[in-house]
């Protein structure tokens, strides 16, 4: 085995690390006396009741650290690398792959492509399972990691190598074959290409991965994203109406098959699919816990659901406002696809709650294109050039799904402070769901009220 060693830059406060004084700065070379590779090797290393560590401290003094401990549980220490090692990038060069549609000239780290099988299992991934070695996907039974999040895309296997432009993509069942085995919990994606895995190959596959429930607990299916910078790539056209008619007559067919014979639905449509065929979204038990929500499927309703339950909570304190003198006012901004349904939700909240103004901003995608609709892929740029020559209403409100995790950077690496300076307005980041952006509302206009 390779021989790691992690530094540490952090330790979790009252944790068994803290107890035995390990600190950031340190580093750890060995766990049981054996060299670790990564976080997995980590994990399943320090999982027993008993486990010794080598640990160099930042003077250059190494520790041998006896520990006695509860079983799994964890020693509280935070490493300089999450992955204790380099992320294994993706060598396919799928027909539909959005990395290479991006624009040039952003920030490096977006042109890199993972596909990375312990990134599936800590942040929800998905994986192709064609970068791989056969000992890492063993380690993915020895270890046990669930979940493991799949695109499959299609089933059959020349197809699949055609679209992911990959020969070894073909082994996809084996592959799926080894999990189910080994009882290791699946999700599943398709991402729906016209003219390739659409129409009988969709329905063949949807067919062929029911045999992988329960451990496969659900599928969904997305449709291609297609950006303005396609060029010297495979031609794909966009999905019609007429398209996404067809695509959730079939979703729902096996749907109602598999919940007949399994007991779940499985397999589920992304909002986009809804929205294009003009279709109302399905009730909230129709998505059985919205398992596949950060791929776009129930965001709607779970937005919608969220948002009528907080405002139908009585605060006591509506009584108490007047409506003599100014309101607060609102802009709300958001994608094109989630528009509509944002400004339905709104204009039931001013019935209800007659206390604030309000516009809907829809900014449309000129970054990457017309086509992107969704509010996460807005971009900075297009946010300012699209509401600088308006008269905006007195509160910005932004969805925390346009920003870089845990910072406040937008895909294009402009910041929540410089669309404030552009726009001259005070801008409110806002949780993307319902009960969030209520709850910012009534916030504003009590303190509002209580000022007055």
């Amino acid at each position: 085995m390779k021989k790691h060693t992690h530094r540490i830059t952090g330790i979790v406060a009252g944790s068994i690390a803290e107890e035995l004084d390990i600190e950031s700065g340190d580093t750890l070379i060995k766990v049981n006396g054996r060299y670790v590779s990564d976080v997995f090797d980590y994990r399943f290393s320090i999982n027993d009741e008993y486990v010794e560590l080598l640990i160099k401290k930042s003077n250059g003094e190494e520790w041998e650290l006896s520990i006695e401990k509860e079983y799994n549980e964890d020693l509280g220490i935070i490493f300089e690398e999450p992955l204790m090692d380099e992320y294994a990038s993706c060598c396919n060069k799928c027909i539909f792959c959005f990395i290479d549609q991006m624009p040039p000239g952003m920030r490096e780290t977006l042109y890199f492509k993972d596909d990375d099988a312990r990134l599936s299992f800590l942040q929800g991934n998905y994986i192709t399972l064609t970068n791989m070695k056969d000992e890492d996907f063993e380690r993915i039974i020895n270890y046990h990691l669930s979940p493991v999040n799949i695109s499959v895309h299609t089933t059959n296997s020349a197809l699949r190598c055609k679209m992911l432009n990959n020969r070894f993509a073909g082994n996809i069942i084996k592959r799926l074959d080894g999990l189910y085995d080994a009882g290791i919990t699946m999700n599943s994606q398709i991402v729906l290409c016209k003219g390739y895995n659409d129409g009988d190959e969709l329905e063949s596959t949807i067919h062929d991965l029911t045999k992988y429930i329960p451990h496969m607990e659900s599928l969904s299916v997305v449709p291609v994203g297609l950006t303005d910078y396609r060029d010297n790539l495979k031609k794909l056209l966009p999905f019609e109406k007429e398209d996404a008619l067809k695509v959730l007559s079939s979703i729902h067919k096996w749907q109602e098959i598999c919940l007949k014979h399994f007991g779940t639905r499985f397999v589920y449509a992304s909002d986009e699919w809804y929205v294009l065929a003009d279709m109302p979204v399905p009730d909230s038990e129709d998505y059985e816990g919205y398992g596949q929500l950060e791929n776009g499927v129930g965001m709607i309703r779970s937005f919608t659901d969220d948002f009528y339950a907080e405002l139908s909570k009585g605060d006591g304190s509506d009584n108490t406002l007047s409506l003599s003198g100014s309101k607060p006012s609102f802009t709300f901004v958001t994608g094109v696809l989630f528009s509509d349904f944002l400004a339905d939700c709104l204009s039931d909240f001013r019935e209800a709650f007659p206390y604030f103004d309000y516009e809907v901003i829809p900014v449309i995608n000129d970054f990457f294109g017309h086509r992107i609709t969704v509010a996460g892929l807005l971009t900075g740029r297009d946010i300012i050039a699209q509401l600088k020559d308006r008269k905006l209403m007195e509160h910005i409100v932004l969805p925390d799904s346009l920003l870089r995790s845990g910072e406040d950077v937008l895909l294009d690496d402009i910041r929540v402070v410089d669309i404030e300076k552009a726009l001259q307005k005070e801008i409110h980041i806002v949780k993307s769901n319902g009960e969030s952006l209520v709850r910012l509302v009534k916030n504003i206009v009590f303190n509002i009220q209580n000022e007055v």
